[in-house]
């Protein structure tokens, strides 16, 4: 059991604990980062579904699904405290740290995760708001509470998370989802875990400090390359059917296959790669790489569905 648990307690002294948090500790409870990737993702599925939807509506469903993300990753962050405070990736965030208490960040993320729903709810449809509940349960107690510190699938099962804003995104449209939207979710899911056991290979150390069963850590470093490897060539070619289904243009043609090879030519650096700093690199290089690989992808399919990101969002919104 997390070790969040513990620091609601007070202090065995009998003084009540404080915090030193300003708004900034609080912002960064929600995996800014994180958040910005999902509405980008979560707009591609708006922006490819048929159909438009209200402005106001729009606005509010795509303010719900930031908020949402960040609920997540605030309630993830609370449950991680204690991995998190043995890791010098994740040491100086504000619960560790001590900048903000464990029943603060709990409160905080049970709080926008209701109310995210709730405005979804009403402001679009029950279908979106559904999957946005479902999306932060998945996050904050099927990956974060069980399988991240017991499988070394959390990464491909978990990914599924970080893979719905786009389903979301066209349900907040349609009321629905259809092949579109699941085309994008497969992108995701497939980009995940190469994207994070490329960081993995270089952390591994920090995952067995913290007892997290990450794939190097357990079926080691070689099979892991190679699973890297095996998910890049098969996010590939699923990274260019928006183009062949029609909802991706020449543009997004030429970016997906462009970078597609890249993914695979870095993968296969890092396969090959496998001795001292120079593996460390490669792997950074591909873990850095994929963020942006991911983000063009998104990018591409927005502007050319509204003419660059201020277009497409009015189209979306209106």
């Amino acid at each position: 059991m997390s070790a969040a648990f513990d620091q609601i307690a007070p202090h065995s002294d009998g003084a009540a604990p404080t915090s030193t948090g300003e708004a900034g500790d609080f912002f960064a409870l929600l995996k800014p980062r994180v958040m910005f990737l999902v509405v980008v993702t979560a707009l591609g599925g708006m922006v490819t579904a048929p159909g438009s939807v209200n402005p106001i509506i729009g606005f509010g469903a795509l303010l719900a699904i930031a908020v949402g993300a960040g609920a997540s990753g605030c309630l993830n962050m609370w449950w991680d405290a204690d991995i998190d405070a043995l890791m010098t990736r994740t040491a100086g965030r504000p619960i560790p740290a001590g900048r903000i208490l464990a029943s603060e960040a709990l409160a905080f993320g049970l709080v926008l995760s209701v109310g995210s729903v709730l405005v979804l709810g009403l402001v679009a449809n029950l279908l979106s708001a559904a999957m946005l509940a479902f999306t932060i349960f998945f996050y904050a107690v099927i990956y974060s509470m069980w399988l991240k510190r017991t499988t070394p699938q959390n990464i491909v099962i978990g990914g599924a998370a970080g893979a719905f804003p786009p389903m979301i995104g066209e349900a907040v449209v349609t009321g629905d989802f259809g092949l579109t939207s699941i085309v994008l979710f497969a992108i995701i899911f497939l980009w995940t875990p190469p994207h994070f056991w490329a960081l993995a290979l270089v952390k591994s150390g920090d995952y067995a400090r913290a007892g997290v069963p990450m794939l190097p850590n357990v079926a080691g470093p070689a099979a892991t390359r190679r699973q890297i490897v095996a998910y890049s060539l098969a996010l590939a070619p699923v990274a260019v059917l928006p183009a062949l289904m029609g909802f991706g243009g020449a543009i997004y043609l030429a970016v997906s296959v462009t970078t597609g090879l890249m993914m695979i030519g870095l993968s296969l650096r890092v396969l090959k790669v496998t001795e001292g700093e120079a593996a460390h690199k490669a792997a950074y290089q591909l873990f850095g790489f994929s963020i942006l690989y991911l983000f063009l992808l998104f990018a591409v399919l927005l502007a050319e569905n509204g003419l660059g990101l201020m277009w497409a969002l009015p189209k979306v919104l209106g």
